[in-house]
């Protein structure tokens, strides 16, 4: 097999390149794709070096499989170009995610709805993956009405010159402004772009992608989006309300159900996620479950997860094994 990896240079795409190892992901051949400016360099993986190379020459290869990093607008151009040499594109950023034609995959939820006739195949957006593997069971059990969210999202997800202002922010060292405000010592209440009602993009994911992947675009969902000062690792206050009464014991026992979700949650020993715990896990941690006497039939959540990992690497891979796996993938 060929596999394209479109932004091998980016955290997402060293991350990838991690995971492919772990995973032991069968290939023949890899094709690092990055910007001129990495051109000449090599990418290791599974004890091999691999050249990086553009765009157009991992095209011409008319690779298997391509796993785009790079962002929506290399994305938009040029996913649709792979897959009309017969390659099977996963795609990171948000240039497809709500187009109706093209799934938006998290494997543990909706991965039986791929199929032959897809040929890109969006991979959703961090914070969107750990809250909707976390509330999945608990939607088929007790079926949602509603989710107000915050979270608190780590700099990794905003790429390599966030981390580049935070360290340098906290080190008293040159850094680039990538933030409108401080990041160091601070919370930012802003992620990407503001509407004009004065949502924020990041936001709008949230509530779109949620309704699409748990196939209920009745739920109502209230997101607020918070870049805080931590390198990796995004986290999420949830508050549900469900349509059906329910008994805690019952809660806790569908999150240790459901795959790909840990529950950690003994807060008389001080036991609950945070990013540190979560770093470098595959899996979402769930705690501080408690029912929220406010409103009936209504639950809080902690939840923590690797944002470069299971919020993108790690759950691009597992879209890829999938197909592998159910011969999804013509080699």
């Amino acid at each position: 097999m060929r596999l394209a990896l479109i932004g091998a240079t980016g955290l997402v795409g060293s991350k990838l390149l991690e995971v492919l190892e772990e995973f032991d992901f069968p290939f023949e051949e890899l094709l690092p794709v990055a910007s001129s400016r990495s051109l000449g360099k090599t990418i290791r993986c599974k004890g091999q070096n691999y050249p990086v190379v553009d765009i157009q020459t991992a095209l011409q290869k008319a690779p298997h499989l391509a796993i785009f990093t790079a962002g929506g607008a290399v994305s938009k151009e040029f996913a649709p170009q792979f897959a009309a040499k017969g390659c099977r594109v996963i795609d990171n950023s948000s240039a497809f995610r709500m187009d109706q034609e093209i799934p938006l995959v998290v494997p543990e939820i909706n991965a039986e709805m791929l199929t032959n006739h897809h040929r890109i195949i969006a991979n959703p957006n961090c914070s969107t993956i750990q809250l909707v593997l976390a509330l999945s069971g608990l939607h088929r059990n007790w079926q949602i009405k509603r989710i107000v969210t915050s979270t608190y999202q780590a700099v990794s997800g905003s790429g390599h010159a966030a981390l580049q202002q935070l360290m340098g922010e906290r080190n008293g060292t040159n850094h680039p402004n990538f933030y409108p405000h401080p990041i160091d010592l601070n919370v930012i209440p802003h992620g990407g772009e503001f509407d004009a009602e004065g949502n924020t993009s990041e936001e709008l994911k949230l509530i779109h992608e949620t309704r699409k992947i748990l196939n209920a675009p009745e739920i109502q969902v209230s997101a607020t989006v918070v870049r805080v000062p931590v390198q990796n690792g995004h986290s999420l206050s949830a508050n549900i309300e469900f349509h059906r009464p329910f008994e805690i014991e019952a809660i806790r026992q569908t999150l240790a159900e459901t795959p790909g979700v840990t529950v950690f949650d003994q807060p008389d020993r001080n036991e609950y996620p945070t990013p540190l715990l979560a770093n470098e896990q595959n899996q979402v941690l769930v705690g501080r479950i408690r029912r929220d006497a406010s409103c009936q039939n209504c639950l809080n959540l902690w939840i923590s997860a690797d944002n470069l990992r299971k919020g993108a690497a790690t759950n691009a891979l597992q879209i890829a094994q999938h197909l592998l796996n159910h011969h999804l993938l013509t080699i």
